[in-house]
């Protein structure tokens, strides 16, 4: 009896439980019952745990099965092979007309066509949640959006679903969303704790806000560094949403933020002013009713940045859509105080779901608005473009095939038209060869990612910067490029193909690779791998090869055909293997006499030892430096690494090592003991690799002895109003901006470059002097170094002064130190080869 009653009980509270949480999320609503509600496949109420990527695609799939109102589709894989979905919600009619849905609206798009009837064409609404996976209050509101979506009986949802094709991102980084998600389970209490100090609220590294590679996807929809956002934006331009909501979280003692952003200086410069001044504040109406309703409070028109190309709240807003950015203040777990008192995961979440369904509403109540919006913007673009002076860029670089395809393939990733040059050009002062460069018109309606790819912008409405102050793709790619007054040529589908060099079979002394093209290291460790031993030239010379004359520069590969453990059979065939997983043509002499320059027996001429590469990382070191340093050689080389935690370096024998790599960080928890290893390591030949404060924390330790430039700042006002202090502080900053570097190409760091200028990104106030040693500066800058991107007048002074790129020898080793990020974001084709050859001839300086 008692077991009887027992079991009544808490059935009783189930159903007190469930309408409670009903209440909270739906006051008032009416559900249909041929919807399976979150709870019935969770086996929880949502806001009770984090849940799982896999139970979320589990509901979302059960959701298309049980709807003929809902269709799941799968648009890729994460790293980690969680696929990437996207549930699209309308009503059955629409549903099972998508695809003529989808080719009318991207009649919008093209001013070609004849403008539509948009009187009868549904909304495009895109919800995308969670792309940091540890503001995971996202996630959970897309559950119970996509519910109320196709449960609700209300006439809102009706009209949604008949006037919108909505489309749900429940998560665009599941890697990162599972590593958190475990974490907050793991750790949480019954009852849950509140304290902020609780290991809950508190991840390990690397953090649940970053993919598999550790990287900040909303960064990368400019990039496309990661598969996430390839494959993310490759979705985006088959339908071209309306409206694109892109929920995240801030700190815990915040409110809820919606825009509009800060007016004019958290703006992009392309994109056009209604955009700003009408659609935004149009749609704030919506937000602000939704959270009144419930009384939670918000704030707009500050702080968050909408000027970066590859945040997912500006990325639509450069194609015609609405990109909206909203933040909520994080519970970070199940309940956290703050200092309004305790946030939970549920509050968080419903903030997350109301501004979902009024995002939903707002696309539909505008969507005739903001279809003809859609079309008047690409419409403009190319009205703005027939006033441009640039009637196009012309690029290409003649010695470096492969650097010229990566930025080919994010060109027309982003369907910018691409035409082929078929004629040599001279244009500002630089050549461009017919096949090996290409030129980018202006008059096409994606003109304004045609300026974000080649623009270089250094005048501002402000001087403070919540993140890059310059994105300029074309200096990223080290690409040469000019502006051009006349275009023609015919427009690039795809990639061109490739046609690879190799010597037929033969008695030959050496087999001989020019070292310019970017995927060099990539068939250097292939081929190391392979049991292949290469030499490297510190100095050009000219051989006569199977393909004639030609002119090897320093950097380039030596492999004899003598000195060889393999035979000749299996040399060729390690050769080719690599040649052709790389990309590189491979050439061969029959002589070692050479027909101008040092021969191949010359001292300028030695052996590569195959590099031994340990990185640390853990807490305390960035992760956004040790993730692109590990996605580099992973996707770039195919090389190992070695990631050690700081906390085991005290089982490591640097030894078994050539190469250190000290991301940004801190150090102090490195012992005397441990730190005296590294230093006899180091004198003794190593090579440190060092990014930023790590060359801090090296001379704070006396392991090197460089200076720092102690330039005064330029005087201030005698007193700043307390209001003013963040803004003015703010301004000292340097939060992303590019700059022109002289570069030593005979430096072994120089190896493989052929133009003695090289634009660098900078995001650091730390600026170092130039070495003593006036032969270890490979990249000092110019005399006017800005080329795109805010800096305030006393630390453009700092620059001028200052070492991009410095050596410090150590004994018979060396430390190199990074002081600009020769890899940022994955995105810095032009100085990875820096980074590179930092690796590879390390042991050459």
């Amino acid at each position: 009896m008692q077991k009887k009653l027992l079991l009544i009980t808490l059935l009783l509270l189930h159903i007190y439980s469930a309408k409670a949480q009903k209440e909270y999320y739906f006051p008032g609503e009416t559900f249909s019952n041929d919807i399976p509600s979150p709870y019935s496949y969770l086996g929880y109420h949502v806001g009770e745990w984090h849940t799982r990527y896999d139970r979320l695609v589990g509901y979302f799939q059960l959701l298309a099965d049980k709807s003929d109102m809902a269709k799941l589709v799968t648009i890729g894989y994460t790293n980690q092979l969680r696929p990437l979905v996207v549930l699209v919600i309308s009503n059955k009619e629409n549903i099972s007309n998508l695809e003529s849905i989808r080719t009318n609206h991207l009649k919008l798009v093209d001013p070609t066509f004849p403008m539509p009837d948009v009187s009868d064409m549904p909304a495009i609404v895109n919800l995308a949640y969670s792309v940091h996976g540890n503001e995971p209050s996202g996630g959970e509101a897309s559950i119970l959006t996509a519910y109320w979506l196709l449960a609700s009986q209300s006439e809102l949802a009706k009209e949604i679903r008949s006037n919108a094709v909505v489309m749900i991102d429940p998560a665009i980084n599941p890697d990162g969303r599972d590593r958190h998600t475990n974490w907050a389970n793991m750790h949480k209490g019954s009852p849950p704790v509140a304290d902020p100090l609780d290991r809950e609220h508190n991840e390990i590294w690397p953090s649940g806000r970053v993919n598999h590679y550790w990287f900040d996807l909303n960064r990368d929809w400019l990039p496309l560094a990661q598969v996430e956002l390839q494959n993310k934006i490759a979705w985006y331009h088959t339908w071209y949403p309306n409206v694109v909501g892109d929920f995240h979280e801030m700190g815990t003692n915040a409110t809820y933020f919606f825009e509009p952003t800060k007016p004019f200086g958290s703006e992009n410069p392309v994109i056009p002013r209604k955009n700003y001044d009408e659609i935004n504040n149009k749609f704030a109406t919506y937000f602000a009713k939704a959270l009144d309703d419930i009384g939670s409070l918000y704030w707009t028109k500050e702080v968050f940045d909408n000027s970066y190309p590859g945040y997912g709240s500006t990325y639509p807003d450069i194609q015609g859509g609405l990109g909206l950015v909203f933040e909520q203040a994080s519970s970070r777990g199940h309940i956290q105080s703050s200092q309004r008192g305790d946030i939970t995961f549920q509050f968080t979440i419903r903030n997350q779901l109301k501004t979902s369904i009024a995002t939903m509403e707002a696309g539909v109540k505008e969507r005739e608005y903001m279809h003809r919006y859609l079309r008047e913007y690409f419409q403009t673009a190319i009205t703005e473009a027939s006033k441009d002076k640039a009637k196009g860029y012309i690029f290409g670089d003649e010695s470096d095939d492969s650097r010229n395809r990566l930025f080919l393939k994010l060109l027309l990733d982003h369907k910018i038209k691409v035409l082929e040059n078929d004629k040599d050009i001279t244009s500002e002062g630089k050549s461009f060869k017919k096949g090996k460069s290409w030129i980018v018109p202006t008059s096409q309606p994606q003109y304004r990612m045609v300026r974000s790819m080649f623009e270089k912008v250094t005048t501002f409405a402000d001087s403070v910067f919540y993140d890059a102050s310059s994105w300029t793709m074309a200096l990223a790619y080290g690409m040469p490029y000019a502006t051009q007054t006349v275009v023609s040529g015919k427009k690039i589908e795809k990639l061109p193909s490739q046609t690879l060099t190799f010597p037929a079979d033969g008695k030959y002394v050496a087999y001989l690779v020019d070292w310019s093209d970017y995927f060099a290291p990539k068939f250097l460790h292939h081929i190391q791998s392979a049991g292949v031993h290469v030499e490297v030239t510190a100095q050009p010379f000219t051989s006569n090869t199977d393909q004639g004359s030609k002119e090897f520069t320093a950097g380039s590969l030596v492999i004899p055909t003598a000195f060889q453990k393999l035979s000749a059979e299996e040399l060729r065939k390690a050769l080719k293997e690599a040649a052709d997983l790389a990309g590189q043509n491979v050439f061969a002499s029959t002589t070692g006499f050479s027909l101008k320059g040092i021969d191949l027996g010359s001292g300028s001429i030695s052996a590569i030892q195959k590099p031994k590469v340990l990185m640390l990382v853990g807490q305390g070191t960035s992760q956004y430096e040790a993730g692109e340093i590990w996605h580099l050689m992973d996707t770039k080389v195919g090389m190992q690494i070695t990631k050690v935690d700081l906390g085991l370096f005290g089982r490591v024998n640097l030894f078994d090592y050539t190469t250190l790599i000290l991301p940004s960080g801190n150090y102090s928890s490195l012992s005397a003991p441990q730190i005296a290893h590294l230093k006899d390591w180091l004198s003794r030949g190593g090579t440190i690799i060092s990014m930023r404060t790590a060359s801090q924390w090296l001379q704070s330790k006396e392991i090197i002895q460089e200076e720092f430039v102690t330039a005064e700042a330029a005087k201030g006002p005698e007193s700043v109003p307390f209001a003013d202090a963040r803004n003015l502080s703010g301004a000292q900053e340097i939060g992303g901006s590019i700059y022109l570097g002289k570069l030593d190409t005979t430096h072994p760091l120089g190896f493989g470059y052929k133009n003695s200028e090289i634009p660098v990104y900078r995001n650091t106030t730390l600026f170092f002097k130039p070495s003593k040693n006036k032969s270890q500066t490979p990249v000092i800058y110019t005399a006017n170094p800005l080329l795109g991107g805010y800096v305030s007048p006393a630390n453009l002074e700092k620059i001028k002064q200052s070492a991009s790129l410095l050596v410090s020898t150590v004994g018979q080793g060396r430390v190199i130190h990074f002081i600009d990020n020769p890899n940022f974001r994955g995105t810095w084709f032009g100085t990875n080869k820096l980074f590179f050859n930092a690796i590879f001839f390390g042991d050459k300086i």
